[in-house]
């Protein structure tokens, strides 16, 4: 990542500080969606092959001559570690663990197309026609022990089918900590990074400050509800995406990607979002949607976030345009001259002079950008490539369709993906890494999550029917700032019974369902709210 390295050439004694002022506050690792993400598909492309391996940078060397020439058998991701399983017949497997840290990745590639190793190349496999190339911040190996010990010492990880939210609601009722520090401790939500939990929390409806044994049963679920959904669509669409569409397209903002985390204003109900330091990473809450009700102080120093270009989750041009502190230099110059303003000065000069040449005028030419934007994602999406069509609702609602398994969009798509929305490929943190791919396509179906236990087809179940008690919790909010907006607007805010459409929405026509599927339907809706809780605590 240019950053990183920009960072290394100013000193070790000054990374730190460098990363924060590109907008890396604190240390960003690759979050566990993503590390989901490479597991499922290595598990599609690598396991069950034996390959040649050798470390390029001498680094792994050893443990590159332990797995040569054994067969790929298994891989594993538990919360933000992977464990990659090489076996040969008469001897115990042995075990690779990778944690990917700020900037690593494990790419996959045709051999003919594959990139030469670099310097920070830990593990090179080949064999098959394909060349799979490792980076990280941690690469050792072991025998079986080594993946028991360090699973040991994690929590309950969202993405994974054998996740124990009962052990997990335990821990946390008896914890003195603060909902917002247990959410980041890996040793209880494991795979949980700082934008997850803070739109994790939103989504909940919590403070971040709330004590762990301050919390009821139904705040936990809602917690776990919430973790399990929105890691669940990251790890299927390939971003962090945590704003339900419809929601999104009510609240007149249809690219809008998340509700408070780096904002200055909160997405849903538009109160000023306060942010502060808790335990050396920046922490975010609406306290209008999340309210204390009194059970904890009020944070010490919190105030209106200072707002940056997230290299972890990284907002369209359009969406800064709305926030001009997330602009970049260049783009305040470019902005500037436009209007037909001075260009000369530094960022904060830059930034003041825009801010009184829109106080002035009351208008500026981001409604134009802003709408080209959303013509793009409401239209095809250029996926490098790929024939496919993903508007962000028909998106999202693929992902929820997992009756028969589970989808995800593959690396190169997900990266296109990006490109239409206005990030960059190159600032996400994202492990996988498919460009040098000649048949990677716009989808990859998987059998599950992971393969350590067999109920990943009733996690599926169980954790929709989890993100449907949530919507029902949050509805009354959302009709709230439907029925505001449809106001504001002037159209009907006419809404079925029950919560907003919300994973499953789509723009497309909706699908008749099958007398087999209303049927069901029928069946599920005659549960009654205990059955429902039987169920979702046997998760």
């Amino acid at each position: 990542d240019p950053t990183v390295h920009r960072a290394h050439r100013i000193g070790a004694a000054h990374a730190r500080a460098a990363l924060c002022a590109f907008g890396w506050q604190g240390r960003s690792m690759v979050e566990g969606h993503s590390v989901h993400r490479v597991a499922a598909a290595h598990r599609t492309r690598l396991v069950g092959k034996a390959f040649q391996a050798s470390s390029p940078n001498g680094r792994f060397a050893a443990g590159a001559a332990a797995i040569n020439g054994r067969r790929f058998s298994r891989i594993e991701a538990v919360g933000k570690n992977l464990f990659a399983f090489f076996a040969v017949a008469g001897s115990p497997d042995v075990v690779v663990h990778v944690h990917f840290g700020m900037s690593g990745r494990w790419s996959v590639a045709d051999a003919a197309r594959a990139k030469e190793p670099t310097a920070t190349s830990r593990l090179r496999l080949e064999g098959h026609g394909l060349v799979a190339q490792l980076s990280a911040m941690t690469v050792d190996y072991g025998g079986p022990e080594l993946f028991a010990e360090k699973v040991a010492k994690l929590g309950s990880d969202p993405l994974r089918a054998d996740a124990d939210p009962e052990k997990l609601w335990e821990r946390v009722s008896a914890s003195q900590k603060s909902i917002g520090s247990l959410l980041m401790d890996q040793a209880y939500f494991a795979g949980v990074g700082n934008i997850y939990r803070a739109e994790i929390l939103f989504v909940a409806g919590i403070h971040p400050e709330v004590k762990g044994s301050s919390l009821s049963r139904a705040e936990f679920d809602r917690v776990w509800a919430a973790s399990v959904s929105l890691m669940r669509r990251g790890f299927a669409s390939g971003s962090i995406l945590t704003v339900d569409p419809a929601e999104a397209v009510a609240l007149g903002k249809p690219n809008l990607r998340r509700y408070i985390y780096n904002s200055a204003r909160c997405g849903r109900c538009g109160g000023a979002v306060r942010s502060w330091n808790m335990h050396g990473r920046t922490c975010y809450v609406c306290a209008a949607c999340q309210p204390l009700h009194g059970r904890a102080e009020a944070p010490k120093g919190a105030s209106a976030p200072r707002l940056f270009t997230s290299h972890c989750a990284p907002d369209s041009l359009a969406e800064r345009l709305k926030e001009p502190q997330k602009l970049q230099v260049a783009e305040l110059k470019a902005i500037l001259l436009s209007e037909g303003l001075p260009t000369s000065g530094r960022k904060a000069e830059l930034l003041a002079r825009l801010l009184r040449h829109l106080e002035a005028t009351q208008h500026t030419r981001d409604g134009e950008v802003a709408g080209e934007d959303e013509s793009k994602v409401d239209g095809e999406v250029n996926t490098g490539g790929v024939a496919d069509s993903t508007p962000l609702t028909a998106l999202v609602s693929a992902i929820a369709d997992g009756s028969d398994g589970l989808i995800m969009r593959t690396a190169k798509a997900a990266a296109a993906d990006k490109v239409v929305a206005g990030e960059s490929r190159a600032v996400e943190h994202v492990a996988d890494d498919e460009q040098g791919l000649s048949d990677s396509e716009g989808w990859m179906r998987v059998s599950e999550l992971d393969t350590q236990s067999s109920a990943s087809g009733q996690a599926n179940s169980d954790a929709k029917q989890q993100k449907g008690e949530l919507d029902g919790q949050t509805t009354v909010a959302k009709r709230r700032t439907v029925s505001r907006v449809s106001r504001k607007l002037k159209v009907s805010p006419d809404l079925p019974p029950g919560p907003l459409p919300s994973d499953s929405a789509s723009n497309a026509p909706a699908e008749q369902p099958s007398a087999r599927k209303r049927a069901a339907r029928r069946g599920e809706e005659q549960l009654s709210t205990p059955s429902k809780r039987a169920r979702m605590q046997n998760t």
